[in-house]
């Protein structure tokens, strides 16, 4: 099977995808909660309307505008310092 490719504008909030041995996904993990457009969104690409494995880290919601200003900062936050923040 083929990954899922998802639109960049949400993949670029994506901390991490996570598969089955299937390669279907099995839980999204965002820096921020997406908006319910977004994860409707999420659920077209995927083709899956039943899927319910999103997870964030933080649980903030943040305009497009609020994510755009930070992003590079706290990915290059989680790239340096908190590497290793999910192991499950």
């Amino acid at each position: 099977m083929t990954r899922t490719k998802l639109p960049e504008h949400l993949e670029d909030k994506i901390f991490e995808i996570r598969y089955l041995s299937d390669d279907s996904v099995s839980k999204i993990i965002s820096y921020f909660a997406f908006s319910e457009s977004e994860k409707e969104e999420i659920l077209l690409a995927l083709n899956d309307e039943s899927f319910d494995g999103f997870h964030s880290i933080f649980t903030d919601n943040v305009t497009e505008e609020q994510w755009s200003k930070t992003k590079e900062q706290i990915k290059k936050k989680f790239k340096d310092e908190l590497f290793d923040i999910d192991k499950n």
